[in-house]
C-alpha cells in the first residue's frame, strides 16, 4: 500500500496534491471507502453527531467531501459477523481507504478482529489516515495516547510503518512540544511530531514529510 498519514485530514494544497499524485488519477475518478470505527472508541468524537458529520462530508476536518467518484462506509465492528466474500472484494477494488481518527488502540483491535489488518499489505489502494487512523500504522503509540484498553493490554499497533506519530501539535491543550519530547523519549525508533497542516507520505518504505505547518523528527 501507499500511505498518506495525516494529523487532521486533507486540509491544505500540499497534502491534497500529494494525495492526487499517489492516486495516479483525479479524485473525481477514484472510489473511496470511509472507515469511521476509531471514532466510537474515543469519548470526544463518537458515537453520534461527529461520526455522521465525518461520513457525510460535513466535518471541518474532512477527507470524505473531496469530490470522490463514490464513497462507501466500511464499519469494521460489523465485519466479523458477515462472510468475507461480502466485503473483501469491495476493499480490493477500492482506490483509497479513508480512515478516521478517534482511539488508535480501539481501531487496531477491530482491524485485527475484522481481518482487515491481514489484508492491508496486499492492497493496491492508497491508505489515508487521520490522527488515530494514521497512528495505528506505527509499531506502537506510547502511553501518552492510551485511552481505550485492548483485551491484551499494551500500546502495540500494526507496525506497517517503522515510525511513530504525535499528531495535533499545538492544536490540543495537552499536545505540546514538551509533552511530545517526553513521549518520544519512551518510544523505540523514529518519532514524528506533527501539527494539523502536516502529513507523512510513505511509498515502498520511502518516507516524505508533506507540510505547510510545523513538524519535528525526534529520536529516543
Amino acid at each position: 500500500m501507499k500511505f498518506l498519514l495525516t494529523s487532521a485530514g486533507i486540509n491544505n494544497k500540499s497534502i491534497h496534491d500529494a494525495l492526487v499524485d499517489m492516486l495516479d488519477k483525479p479524485i473525481a475518478e477514484s472510489n473511496a471507502l470511509c472507515i469511521p470505527t476509531a471514532m466510537y472508541g474515543h469519548p470526544w468524537v463518537g458515537p453520534g453527531v461527529k461520526t455522521w458529520q465525518l461520513i457525510s462530508g460535513n466535518s471541518d476536518n474532512t477527507f470524505v467531501g473531496l469530490g470522490w467518484k463514490s464513497v462507501g462506509v466500511l464499519e469494521l465492528t460489523a465485519l466479523p459477523s458477515i462472510d468475507e466474500d461480502r466485503w473483501v472484494p469491495l476493499v480490493r477494488e477500492t482506490d483509497v481507504l479513508l480512515v478516521a481518527g478517534g482511539d488508535a488502540l480501539y481501531l487496531c483491535h477491530w482491524m485485527r478482529q475484522s481481518g482487515l489488518a491481514d489484508l492491508l499489505p496486499s492492497l493496491n489502494a492508497v491508505y489515508v489516515g487521520m490522527s488515530a487512523g494514521s497512528m495505528v500504522m506505527a509499531p506502537n503509540i506510547g502511553e501518552f495516547f492510551v485511552g481505550w484498553t485492548p483485551p491484551i493490554g499494551g500500546d502495540e499497533t500494526l507496525g506497517l510503518v517503522d515510525f511513530a506519530m504525535f499528531p495535533h501539535l499545538g492544536m490540543l491543550p495537552y499536545n505540546t512540544m514538551d509533552a511530545a519530547e517526553k513521549w518520544a523519549a519512551g518510544m523505540q525508533g523514529r518519532a514524528y511530531v506533527m501539527d494539523d497542516q502536516t502529513a507523512i507520505k510513505v511509498i515502498d518504505g520511502a518516507v516524505e514529510v508533506v507540510s505547510e505547518g510545523h513538524w519535528k523528527l525526534l529520536s529516543p
